[in-house]
């Protein structure tokens, strides 16, 4: 059996919660991570070029549908928000809508707290008008927002289809708390991918030369940082497709020999061909968003399609209680 093991092993920079939550994922029967520890500083560049990607459609057609509808979004939710930006990156979804929305304050998220500040910064200078609080914080698993963030008209933005890393049950827990964060005058403006051809979910995800593969494998060398682990990811290899019983698209590393990792106490001997699945892409119908929507707290105001039906943008309202 092949082991490889870097001359220098790192030290874990994680958390003891973050060293736990990988170890627990790294040593189960099926290995697997959480999707948001793809999302280093590199990462998170990364994924920007993965969204300038040919094969790539989501960032492209929700923008045209943002471009197409802004105005009649604008005219629904209407000026003077709290813009809650979810999984924020490089904030420039959110921008194109300021000069649309207004918002009294924006407020971005993200896991990547090193690649937020820089972002945010320089928006700030393009928008000083604009009160501004970034958040370098985890939401996977719920949060609360602190009272820096105005309560009044709460509107949290989740672009992306992001919410398609969560599985339906997930999807409902969590929209679950940001209605609970929203009070009974806010509202979720959120990208969801449409189910389509598998044809150009695959190609989607496993682009020609090779972002998503090296977006993949850079979380081996984050999850070497976070717990100091041995991953050598020459010995991996991307590997991603679309899953129809389950209607999402699946991200995996795949050992390309047998091959043992080890990190603090831990060690964890993978088969070739063995995979460590990374991340899940969940699709859905129209309707079947809107109904994970109503059993969250949230009804359905506007939804809008590009003419192929591949992306929806949804304005929902929170219901009071």
């Amino acid at each position: 059996m092949q082991t490889t093991r870097p001359e220098h092993p790192a030290r874990a920079h994680g958390s003891a919660a973050v060293i736990a939550e990988i170890s627990a994922g790294l040593l189960a029967r099926a290995a697997h991570t959480s999707p948001k520890f793809l999302y280093d500083s590199l990462g998170s560049r990364l994924f920007e070029a993965i969204c300038e990607l040919p094969e790539y459609y989501p960032t492209r057609t929700e923008a045209a549908i943002f471009e197409a509808h802004g105005a009649a979004m604008a005219h629904d939710i209407g000026t003077g928000v709290s813009l809650i930006d979810l999984g924020a990156g490089n904030c420039a979804k959110a921008a194109s809508l300021f000069p649309l929305l207004q918002p009294a304050q924006y407020v971005p998220v993200d896991i990547s707290r090193d690649f937020l500040t820089e972002s945010v910064t320089r928006l700030q200078q393009r928008f000083p008008h604009i009160e501004m609080t970034p958040l370098g914080l985890d939401f996977s698993g719920g949060f609360a927002l602190p009272d820096s963030v105005r309560s009044r008209r709460r509107l949290f933005f989740y672009p992306g289809s992001s919410i398609g890393n969560f599985s339906p049950e997930q999807a409902i827990a969590f929209l679950h708390g940001l209605r609970a964060n929203a009070g009974d005058d806010g509202g979720l403006l959120i990208g969801v991918d449409l189910v389509k051809d598998s044809a150009v979910l695959d190609a989607a995800y496993d682009d020609a030369i090779g972002v998503t593969a090296a977006f993949n494998l850079n979380m081996l060398r984050h999850v070497n940082h976070l717990v100091g682990a041995d991953f050598n990811v020459r010995d991996w290899q991307h590997h991603a497709f679309f899953n129809p019983h389950e209607k999402r698209i699946e991200m995996h590393l795949e050992a390309r020999s047998a091959v043992t990792v080890r990190w603090q106490s831990h060690e964890r001997h993978f088969a070739s061909g063995e995979r460590i699945h990374t991340e899940d892409s969940y699709k859905y119908t129209r309707q079947s968003f809107v109904s994970l929507l109503e059993q969250a707290g949230f009804a359905t105001n506007r939804v809008w399609t590009d003419e192929n039906n591949w992306f929806a943008v949804i304005y929902a309202r929170v219901i009071p209680d």
